[in-house]
């Protein structure tokens, strides 16, 4: 079944809150809370949508943008299955507000000092009714090599 697509929409119906800064020293592990808020009434498919049409909540980082960090395992939370008009079936989404886990290592060779870390955070919005256009947006991810 396709979507209508609503092409003016000037909100993304999703944000993301302060990331808080992390601190490790050289090859240590760090974990970084990314906080994430669907606005009410929306939805934004799981990392592992229940249709191969859905586009999934993804956090990735590119090499060239971590900085001192390696690695960029994201942890997503437990999906919940909702039931939508324009599905027969349930739909593995994310709703409210939860936390992406991303976990990374400190450079063996990192200089001691601050650094920023920036990943893109790609999803698609739908409400009960319709899906929106897909967005990538920023999450930049503060850090002290100690």
């Amino acid at each position: 079944m396709c979507l209508p697509l609503l092409l003016a929409q000037s909100s993304g119906h999703l944000s993301v809150g302060d990331v808080q800064k992390v601190a490790g020293m050289r090859n240590a592990a760090v974990q970084v809370k990314i906080p994430v808020t669907v606005e009410a009434g929306y939805h934004v498919n799981s990392d592992k949508p229940s249709l191969d049409y859905l586009i999934p909540l993804k956090l990735t980082f590119d090499k060239s943008a971590m900085g001192a960090l390696e690695g960029g395992t994201v942890v997503y939370p437990k999906a919940s299955l909702e039931k939508y008009d324009f599905e027969e079936k349930p739909l593995s989404v994310f709703t409210g507000s939860f936390d992406v886990m991303a976990n990374f290592k400190v450079s063996a060779n990192a200089p001691a000092g601050p650094g920023v870390a920036v990943g893109k955070l790609r999803y698609q919005a739908c409400s009960n009714k319709a899906c929106y256009p897909p967005k990538t947006i920023d999450v930049t991810i503060s850090y002290q090599v100690q």
